[in-house]
């Protein structure tokens, strides 16, 4: 990895090299905090051989074949076709800056694994690798953001964005008839309607009578789509907290 990053950009050969040798689910990685970055940070900070120049650090599995927290990617994420395996490039700042300034520009484009490097993971982890490529952690980010979009989750992607880039930012999904949402303090409250709350806030006076199982379809599809959000938010480690709303009053004063 090392080498192939080298190619691509003056200076990387410069800094320091530090990376974990286990995949993750693009979810894992892109995560309030950039946890599995930051503790590749702190393990680069305390391992031995610093000021001897550049080095290349990888952390993996112990003798025992166990990979220690928190690289331990989680079993119920498991199973998707695009993996991670986070890294970190270090060094003086003014180096690290002008190098991070180069990576997003090439590496999105450039930045395919030379071959023997993806056989080397294809050996390594066990799994067949059909395309390895390097990316910063924005070209990721770009990537999930696109695929969100395709699957309809768009407008959700615009709050994990605000938590993994601006963390005290406020950010809202009120777009009906998605579920309401609201981004603060690096933690998302969702409102839970009952069926009378949900039809009063998002239908109010036009909801009629004989509309009732059209309404109730409407209603568990609802749901069923708080649940998939839900669910996506936690696999980003954001948490999600339910507030309860029965329709009397605005919705979104009790999210605030």
């Amino acid at each position: 990895m090392g080498r192939d990053l080298a190619a691509l950009v003056n200076g990387v050969a410069g800094l320091e090299l530090a990376l974990v040798a286990a995949h993750f689910d693009p979810a894992e990685a892109l995560r309030p905090g950039w946890p599995l970055h930051r503790r590749l940070e702190e393990l680069r900070a305390r391992a031995p051989g610093r000021g001897q120049g550049p080095r290349v650090l990888a952390f993996g599995a112990d003798a025992a074949g166990q990979v220690p927290l928190p690289f331990q990617a989680e079993a119920a994420l498991a199973g998707g076709g695009l993996r991670v395996l986070p890294f970190v490039l270090a060094g003086p700042q003014e180096e690290v800056a002008s190098v991070a300034e180069a990576l997003e520009e090439k590496l999105l484009a450039l930045g395919m694994a030379r071959p023997d490097t993806a056989l080397l993971a294809q050996d390594g982890f066990a799994a067949r690798v059909e395309h390895a490529r390097y990316l910063t952690a924005h070209d990721l980010a770009a990537m999930m953001a696109m695929q969100y979009e395709n699957q309809g989750l768009g407008a959700l992607w615009n709050l994990i964005e605000a938590a993994l880039l601006a963390p005290q930012a406020v950010e809202w999904l009120d777009a009906g008839p998605e579920p309401l949402l609201r981004l603060e303090d690096g933690h998302v409250r969702m409102a839970l309607f009952d069926p009378a709350g949900w039809c009063a806030h998002y239908h109010g006076a036009t909801a009629q009578a004989d509309d009732r199982d059209r309404l109730q379809r409407a209603y568990e599809h609802f749901l069923a789509r708080q649940r998939q959000l839900a669910a996506v938010l936690e696999a980003h480690g954001i948490p999600v907290l339910y507030v309860h709303c029965d329709g009397h009053g605005d919705a979104r004063a009790k999210l605030q």
